[in-house]
């Protein structure tokens, strides 16, 4: 985890909130970078473009434009997978999963200021991604997810161990949803990752400001109950 006071430590801090993950293959054939503004209008705090399909170049350029979209906004953009991409367009970060690069060596690619994210399914490995220098710990699948394939299930209960165990920003992913984001918040987590809650939903816009009310509602009762 970064020091505090530093850039990324900084940028950490305004990842509190809506984590909305936008993926071409679930959109229902919508423009990825289009998705990305109507988020961030409607309050998303990060976006990430998970791109498994697209020529490198292609994912260079999308990221490029939702970069300049977080920067108008006022919010943070982050690459998944590509550390190169991270560092020519100038990202706000970068997450990587388990059988990615490891933190240490995305630092030697990475500007400094730039964050990375880990993916992690156990208490184990949540406290090897802080000892390594992850600047936030993504949590799950905390619920069952038809969004990614092999996903590894971590649950409320893990999620609350890497909570009460860590002390880095925590992300929590994985089938969450208005219906049930309450109790993930309540359980640890400091910010809602999602993906098809909003990029499948008719309404961008007001798929995005219901998560969103119903994060801020929680995370206040859960630090000021």
């Amino acid at each position: 985890m970064s020091s505090p006071g530093t850039p990324r430590d900084q940028t950490v801090a305004r990842m509190t909130g809506i984590y909305l993950i936008v993926d071409p293959e679930h959109t229902n054939g919508r423009d990825v970078v289009g998705v990305a503004g109507a988020a961030f209008e409607a309050g998303a705090s990060v976006i990430q473009l998970r791109d498994k399909l697209s020529q490198k170049r292609q994912i260079a350029e999308c990221s490029e434009q939702i970069q300049k979209l977080a920067q108008e906004a006022g919010r943070l953009f982050i690459v998944n997978d590509h550390a190169d991409i991270a560092r020519i367009i100038g990202a706000d970060g970068l997450h990587v999963g388990q059988g990615d690069l490891g933190v240490e060596d995305c630092r030697l690619v990475l500007e400094d200021r730039q964050v990375v994210g880990t993916s992690n399914a156990l208490l184990s490995e949540a406290r090897e991604s802080e000892r390594t220098g992850a600047d936030y710990l993504a949590v799950g699948a905390i619920f069952s997810t038809s969004t990614k394939a092999n996903t590894r299930p971590a649950g409320l209960k893990t999620l609350q161990s890497v909570s009460d165990s860590c002390s880095s920003h925590i992300v929590a992913i994985g089938g969450i949803n208005a219906s049930n984001l309450e109790s993930v918040v309540a359980a640890g987590a400091d910010s809602i990752c999602v993906a098809t809650a909003i990029t499948l939903a008719e309404d961008i816009g007001a798929a995005t400001a219901e998560l969103v009310g119903l994060f801020e509602g929680a995370y206040r009762q859960r630090r000021f109950p």
